[in-house]
């Protein structure tokens, strides 16, 4: 029998693919900490965006936390990644 073996990183990217807000928070996490992938509040702000969409309350005080730290135009850009993302998934 053949075994599936990923880390814990493509196992939540392959749920964020399915939009499941929990997944999608979980990479806000982990780009906005550095775990497992290079840091980047840019795209900690993206993912934690797209979980606020699905409803996840954790990830839209996140997001305002990280928006503070943001110039315009990093949060423009981190909104557009949102934008470009949601419309492949």
């Amino acid at each position: 029998m053949a075994r599936f073996e990923a880390d814990s990183r493509d196992m939540i990217e392959l749920a964020a693919q399915g939009g499941v807000p929990d997944a999608l928070f979980e990479l806000g996490l982990m780009y906005c900490s550095g775990r497992e992938v290079d840091l980047d509040i840019i795209e900690a702000h993206k993912w934690f965006n797209l979980a606020a969409l699905r409803g996840n309350e954790a990830a839209k005080r996140y997001r305002q936390e990280i928006a503070a730290e943001l110039s315009k135009a990093q949060i423009a850009a981190a909104q557009r990644r949102a934008r470009e993302w949601l419309s492949k998934h």
